[in-house]
């Protein structure tokens, strides 16, 4: 049929066709051909160190999210929307100070800090606020409960975890990646080829994500606040409470402060990326563990005590969430089935539904699609003609086009 999907034959194609995320496994596996830089639209993306060859970057490229997307299913369990899982219900962290200082219920820093203290890993790679440009995330390696706390909490906008990827192989020691579904799915399609992954890696461990929004939108809040960014301490996007604020603090002393709904509440100003428009797992299918939102309608009414919803989508992830709860780092309160998270995270099922119809836009206007497998998209096919034709539209007017930055 004309028009046919063709995956990305390039990194230098998988970023200017939109479907980069800045994942950073592109440098962990060819630090010599590529480092990740931020662009001047606020995004992390890979630049040029060296000449490029599709060739050389092949190994890239079968696990780049760009390029790959997929999820094997080992669950007891199966649903067309929510996937594989044995276990879906609310958690949350043992620890009151854990639960207060991470993002909802912190229960992804509860297991963290739970694979340390039982010895089942000797790190945890993850993304933390930059030290030196706390609105900024950069890939950091925990060793300690102590640093996975400190370094809690929800970090919105670009993130590159997995450009730490070979100096934690490098360790040869047991150890757990706390990142995007995305960062769990192209760690899947790399352990097809490294089986260092299959040795070491112990938990790969998601939050289900609404969208990596670019650093357009803290800019923007740093902005109406008439702050600049090198004036800035901190940059705590959540936590502290349940959803928490957004809190800003600045060298002269100076504290400001948004509620969940005030930052948030205009969608229209998420700058979300373009490859998360096109996500066909944002729910966490490739991980162990997912933990999510799960207020009525995605919307919270208020502050609370911090809850997150738990889904288990392994053995492992499963064997990991009892022991957490045997340890008591770990809480669960009710159990909850696929048409809970329905109505906790509606936008969820609404992108799912129309992903097929999505990837047919772009392939339509002759752009590059990921190529992709059991994550549900045929099945659970929208048919949407006005999903299909906008995606065709703005791909043919160069919406989704980026750049590849210059070193």
């Amino acid at each position: 049929m004309p028009n046919s999907p063709v995956a990305p034959a390039s990194v230098r194609e998988v970023v200017e066709s939109g479907l980069c995320i800045g994942c950073g496994l592109c440098e962990a596996l060819a630090p010599e051909r590529w480092v990740m830089r931020m662009t001047d639209q606020g995004r992390l993306r890979p630049a040029p160190v060296s000449d490029e060859g599709p060739d050389a970057d092949a190994s890239i490229l079968a696990a780049c999210p760009g390029a790959v997307a997929e999820a094997v299913p080992r669950g007891e369990k199966n649903d067309d929307v929510w996937g594989s899982y044995t276990h879906m219900g609310e958690a949350w962290a043992g620890d009151p100070d854990i639960r207060f200082r991470a993002a909802t219920g912190g229960v992804l820093t509860a297991l963290g800090v739970h694979l340390l203290r039982a010895g089942k890993a000797a790190f945890i790679l993850h993304c933390a606020a930059d030290p030196e440009r706390p609105m900024r995330s950069r890939w950091t390696i925990s060793e300690t409960p102590g640093q996975v706390v400190a370094r809690a909490g929800s970090r919105y906008g670009p993130s590159d975890t997995l450009a730490g990827l070979e100096a934690a192989l490098a360790r040869n020691a047991p150890f757990a990646i706390i990142a995007k579904p995305c960062d769990a799915g192209a760690v899947r399609a790399r352990a097809k080829a490294d089986p260092r992954l299959d040795r070491l890696l112990v938990a790969v461990l998601v939050m289900v994500c609404g969208g990596a929004s670019d650093l357009g939108k803290s800019l923007a809040v740093l902005e109406a606040l008439g702050v600049d960014e090198d004036e800035v301490t901190l940059f705590r996007y959540r936590g502290h409470g349940n959803p928490g604020p957004t809190r800003i603090e600045t060298r002269d002393g100076r504290v400001f402060e948004k509620t969940y709904a005030e930052m948030w509440a205009d969608e229209a100003g998420w700058r979300i990326q373009s490859r998360c428009k096109l996500c066909p797992d944002a729910i966490g299918d490739a991980a162990d563990i997912a933990a999510a939102d799960i207020w009525p309608d995605a919307n919270p009414t208020g502050e609370d005590d911090g809850f997150n919803g738990i889904i288990t989508r392994t053995p492992e992830g499963q064997a990991l969430m009892q022991a957490a709860v045997a340890a008591g780092d770990l809480v669960l309160g009710e159990d909850h089935g696929p048409r809970d998270y329905d109505h906790f995270q509606p936008h969820q099922l609404r992108k799912k539904q129309a992903m097929a119809a999505r990837l047919r836009g772009l392939a339509a206007a002759g752009r590059p699609v990921y190529r992709h497998a059991g994550l549900r998209l045929d099945l659970l096919d929208s048919c949407d003609a006005e999903e299909e034709a906008g995606a065709c539209k703005r791909a043919k007017q160069g919406r989704f086009d980026e750049e590849v930055p210059r070193k």
